[in-house]
């Protein structure tokens, strides 16, 4: 009996619970709740998977791939002797330079039509005498490739920053203006010229920076960034020179700042 009358006085309770007002505008306030609540969650996680979009790992990224990949661990190309085997060559005629001793200079000259010229690169030959392959010294872009009666065949390449490399003394020149040209490609074979017989089979190799040759051997090995640090780092200590010199003749002649009042009255 008493089983039975729990089951009869529960659904009294309950309609019991329902009768009362507040009851169901309570219920409608929480289903709106939770509703509304869902409704908030659900556009939340949209606006997060518009702001952050899931990649797929099989599918390639094409944001990343619109921007140029550089390789972090990509070697900087330094300054090569412009030969397949460094060790099998010397140098038969080294580059004048006008800070060396008199013999280091005495030594750079070369002889040709009975005068003397100051070397402007290095020449370089096989220890055999023999032909071999010359090969480019740093990566560029061919801006000439011809013959010349007397320097024979001659190659010239450019670089960034005003650089520029320079072979001449070639035979079976492999390119031409235009090519773009890799390190250490063989572009011609060494041969002789008019200009340094003296040299035989060679190649004469120059480095050029705005047009001024500077010595090679100083900068096998070396980046091209070395050359133009240099380079400016040399103007500005001629730039002190300079001004330090103007300032001293000042100095020792002050009337020289001075304009002459006789010169402006004549003017006048």
């Amino acid at each position: 009996m008493r089983e039975e009358e729990k089951k009869l006085t529960s659904p009294k309770k309950v309609t019991r619970l329902f009768r009362k007002r507040w009851v169901l505008p309570a219920i409608y306030l929480f289903s709106a709740a939770l509703i509304l609540t869902g409704v908030l969650w659900f556009q939340s996680k949209n606006n997060d998977l518009a702001q952050h979009p899931s990649v797929d790992e099989n599918e390639p990224n094409t944001s990343y791939n619109q921007e140029e990949a550089v390789p972090v661990n990509e070697a900087v190309e330094q300054f090569a002797m412009p030969v397949l085997d460094p060790n099998a060559v010397e140098i038969v005629k080294p580059f004048y330079d006008f800070e060396a001793s008199e013999e280091e200079q005495e030594a750079a000259l070369v002889s040709y039509n009975d005068e003397y010229h100051p070397n402007k690169g290095i020449d370089i030959a096989m220890k055999n005498g023999e032909s071999f392959d010359v090969t480019a010294s740093l990566s560029g872009t061919v801006v000439k490739a011809e013959k010349d009666p007397i320097l024979g065949y001659v190659v010239q390449m450019e670089h960034d920053q005003g650089v520029v490399t320079v072979y001449q003394s070639l035979a079976d020149v492999q390119v031409k203006a235009g090519d773009t040209v890799k390190q250490g490609q063989v572009i011609a074979k060494a041969g002789q010229n008019e200009f340094n017989k003296e040299a035989g089979i060679h190649v004469h190799f120059e480095i050029r920076k705005d047009s001024q040759p500077v010595n090679p051997v100083a900068y096998f090995d070396q980046p091209l960034t070395a050359l133009t640090e240099e380079k400016a780092d040399g103007e500005t200590e001629q730039k002190a020179e300079n001004q330090e010199s103007e300032e001293n003749n000042k100095d020792a002649n002050p009337s020289s700042a001075v304009p002459d009042a006789s010169i402006g009255m004549a003017r006048t």
